[in-house]
């Protein structure tokens, strides 16, 4: 997106393929930071352009002391700026500043209790002298740089920090970024606000200021189509690019056959009706079943489904003169899922139809106005825009939809099924007022196992499917949510009695990692 004449202060978090660097971000922004987040090759005058107050270097799942292991433009470390390194960050300024590190036996990963010895660092004001940590590294330092202190310790790792506080540069071995750190954010705190004197006065109201600016310095006089989903992500993109460009913003929405029950018509009258834009409703049901025939492998899915999509998007494209640009909702969890040049280092999970699945050429740019950002965040700029509760607040949907809670091939059977199930998890979870905490997101899964069941007195040999509620924050991690064996029961009831080829439904208990939330 192209840069506007006024930026908050920023901190730049160099990204060197940690899975949840975007989780440093986040915690830079609960401080009223803004951050970027960039490749950690990026040149530092592509950097020096963010005009950053800090720079953050992330950990990654590389050894430094390898021959090929990502590094640091060198002008990052004569800019004088305050630098935090995170675990491989910090072996990278260790490695690059003249300390000594030495690869483990063994890599140390899981909980570590932290011991502060430099009570009197500027990084460290506010931690307890002991605290629980996170720990995740298979190299470590021995010996700081020239210029440098070990601040703490734990019992496996002899410097689990260092410091140099006159050049403001500091680096930690554990995961500040994770909640499973005690005082995490204190020390991200303490080196945003106290090492870099960033005051903390930016907010969500910023960034959607900021992201309209940018939209509209960024499109000009072109048209430009959004690709509508119905769910949050696309509303609040369509939304604040609608603020930024008015008119000139065309949005599409292809009925794919793979939503839920009666999803296609409420999302058409809600984006018509209520968000008053203007919408061009595409029914392609006939072409995306026609793509998935026979498709069991889950990448080739979704593969599928991203490039029938911007194929449609192509289409009627050509009939709106000048559209020059395609917005899509899509969100950071995507981004680092599914490993794009945007995040290097990173190791791919699985595509999204809105990022790894798109084909690498396409006739207009792309418009990602949230790409930064976490889903509680967009809910966030979605208030701020004044966006309906209904909207703001609807539970995270996959963008190939039930495509995807359809495990091995589709067919227009098979895709009732799942729908008619999840609208049951839906609608039965919805009426319970009292679960505490809500889940976060809810649905059903045909799995392609068949097992023996009775039901009327005579063997069946039908369909299992399976239920998963997920409480979460941001998507990044989840729990399985601890749902009332009376609501689990009715669930399981009336899916068995209502699903025609239904004869068995599971409850899904694991958490993300190991498991992502959906299936497939």
């Amino acid at each position: 997106m192209a840069a506007v004449s006024t930026r908050p202060a920023t901190v730049v978090i160099l990204d060197y393929g940690a899975q949840y660097s975007q989780l440093i971000a986040r915690r830079a922004r609960e401080a009223r930071v803004y951050s970027e987040l960039l490749p950690y090759d990026t040149p530092w005058n592509e950097i020096e352009k963010r005009r950053p107050g800090a720079i953050i270097l992330t950990g990654g799942p590389e050894s430094t002391l390898a021959p090929d292991a990502p590094g640091l433009d060198p002008g990052v470390l004569a800019s004088g700026l305050p630098i935090l390194g995170i675990c491989y960050g910090m072996q990278l300024l260790a490695r690059d500043l003249g300390g000594e590190l030495v690869p483990l036996a063994h890599r140390e990963f899981g909980p570590a209790q932290l011991c502060v010895d430099a009570n009197d660092s500027s990084l460290f004001l506010g931690v307890a002298p002991e605290s629980r940590v996170w720990m995740s590294h298979g190299d470590s330092v021995v010996a700081p740089p020239p210029g440098f202190v070990a601040l703490a310790h734990t019992s496996r790792c002899a410097i689990a920090a260092i410091g140099d506080e006159a050049r403001r540069i500091f680096g930690v071995q554990f995961h500040p970024e994770v909640v499973h750190t005690d005082y995490g954010s204190a020390v991200i705190e303490n080196f945003l606000h106290r090492i870099a004197g960033i005051a903390g006065d930016w907010d969500m109201g910023s960034f959607v200021e900021t992201a309209i600016a940018g939209v509209r310095a960024e499109v000009g006089a072109a048209s430009v189509i959004c690709a509508l989903s119905g769910g949050v992500d696309s509303a609040v993109a369509a939304t604040l690019v609608s603020r930024a460009i008015g008119k000139q913003l065309t949005c599409i929405f292809v009925d794919t056959g793979l939503m839920r029950k009666d999803e296609a018509r409420n999302v058409l009258a809600a984006f018509r009706d209520v968000l008053h834009l203007s919408v061009i409703g595409v029914d392609a049901e006939e072409r995306f079943l026609a793509r998935l025939a026979g498709i069991e492998d889950p990448e080739e899915k979704r593969i599928r489904i991203g490039h029938e999509f911007i194929a449609i998007f192509e289409e009627e494209a050509k009939k709106i003169p000048g559209v020059k640009f395609l917005v899509q909702g899509t969100l950071y969890p995507d981004v680092i899922e599914s490993k794009t040049p945007g995040s290097k280092a990173g190791h791919k999970i699985k595509s999204h139809h809105n990022v790894g699945g798109l084909p690498e050429r396409m006739d207009f740019g792309l418009i990602e106005p949230l790409r930064l950002l976490f889903k509680d965040e967009v809910r966030a700029a979605g208030r701020v825009l004044g966006l309906p509760k209904a909207i703001v607040e609807r539970q995270p949907f996959p963008g190939p939809g039930l495509a995807v809670r359809v495990l091995g091939a589709c067919d227009r059977e098979r895709l009732e099924t799942v729908r008619r199930a999840d609208w049951i998890v839906t609608s039965e979870i919805d009426a319970s007022d009292d679960l505490a905490p809500k889940p976060w997101q809810y649905f059903a899964v045909l799995t392609p196992l068949r097992s023996v069941g009775v039901m009327g007195d005579g063997r069946t040999y039908a369909n299992l499917v399976a239920v998963r509620a997920i409480t979460s924050e941001d998507g990044m991690t989840a729990d399985w949510a601890r749902l009332p064996h009376a609501l689990l029961e009715r669930i399981s009831t009336r899916i068995v009695n209502e699903v025609p080829g239904v004869n068995r439904v599971a409850y899904d208990i694991t958490s993300k990692p190991p498991a992502t939330v959906e299936w497939e």
